[in-house]
């Protein structure tokens, strides 16, 4: 590890416990929860929070959810906290009324935003450059902010051309603070850098062995310096040498449940990247096909306990670290378990 660099961005993907997706957790938006959980990020010695907001809530109540993403941003900074918003959503099912608002925990997942529809039909792009005015108008220069993040994960034609017009869209309002895309593959990130993205993104949630890390990884850091821009690894999760998940072949016995300490080592030898492991809080999958392997994954429970003690001391970099280690799956979640793991 090169003692001179010391690494700038140390962040979490950020849903409450209980919500299944974006919408709910801004209509449902519990001031009380959010004060709770962001101080575990702060046990975490995290100093930064990649959250998602919600164009289909804001259709509905744009004021609710202005007064709740103010005092989202109040209780981040708090707690030392930048947040990184993500304003549009690639992955998930469609954003009906009805998967927007369901809580089963067997089928309920993350929606895509927005639409088929409007992703689709160019004709109705300016219904989604209201949201990004919107936002950019308010939080363009909020110093509580760290990034804005346009839209996470856009892949397929359709889905890249709403991404970049929408990105036009935010470039030319651009104020202090950085734009950039969730992208899957560093990659990716090249569809916008005619377009002046400021920080370069890569996903990489379940790698299969330490050597694969380790390749992927070192093309990443070349690409971020070719481009001379920022590299951060927005999404990372755990090693899985049996199955990654997203195919037919199952899960190894205990590849389902979070094991961030080895994959955290691993990257300790790059500390030019900056980081957002998925996620603070333990969850359900946030995806279908994860969510029938049973996947969980996070650090905290509600009460404060944690998952695993050894993730915990390997991402806060607190070895002395104590806290309630309890793996053992939250009440509301246990027909998963018994249905998909079994």
């Amino acid at each position: 590890m090169k003692e001179s660099i010391k690494r700038s961005v140390r962040g979490a993907i950020y849903l409450p416990a209980k919500p299944y997706n974006a919408y709910q957790m801004w209509k449902e938006y519990e001031q009380e929860t959010v004060e709770r959980d962001l101080t575990y990020a702060r046990v975490l010695n995290l100093n930064a929070l990649r959250v998602w907001l919600s164009y289909e809530y804001w259709l509905e109540d744009r004021e609710s959810l202005a007064s709740a993403y103010e005092h989202f941003l109040q209780t981040a900074a708090a707690n030392g906290l930048a947040v990184m918003p993500v304003l549009f959503e690639k992955v998930g099912i469609e954003p009906t009324a009805e998967n927007c608002s369901n809580k089963d925990p067997l089928t309920a997942v993350c929606v895509h935003s927005p639409s088929k529809d409007i992703y689709e039909n160019p004709a109705r792009y300016g219904e989604t450059a209201g949201f990004v005015h919107w936002f950019m108008e308010r939080y363009k220069d909020d110093y509580r902010q760290l990034a804005i993040e346009v839209m996470n994960e856009p892949r397929g034609k359709m889905r890249l051309h709403f991404a970049r017009e929408m990105f036009k869209e935010a470039k030319a309002l651009q104020g202090t603070l950085p734009l950039t895309i969730g992208c899957i593959d560093i990659e990716d990130n090249m569809y916008f850098v005619d377009l002046g993205i400021d920080i370069l993104q890569h996903h990489m949630n379940f790698p299969k062995s330490e050597n694969w890390i380790h390749e992927r990884l070192t093309k990443v850091v070349e690409f971020g310096e070719l481009l001379g821009k920022p590299v951060w690894l927005t999404e990372w999760q755990r090693l899985r040498p049996v199955s990654n998940g997203w195919g037919e072949t199952p899960l190894a016995d205990d590849e389902w449940q979070p094991d961030y300490a080895p994959y955290a080592i691993i990257l300790e030898q790059y500390p030019q990247l900056g980081l957002f492991f998925w996620s603070l809080m333990l969850k359900a999958a946030y995806l279908r096909p994860q969510r029938i392997k049973g996947t969980l994954n996070g650090i905290f429970h509600e009460d404060g306990s944690v998952w695993s003690l050894n993730d915990a001391r390997m991402i806060s970099g607190n070895p002395e670290l104590e806290l309630e280690e309890r793996q053992e799956w939250p009440d509301w979640l246990k027909d998963i378990p018994n249905v998909y793991l079994k």
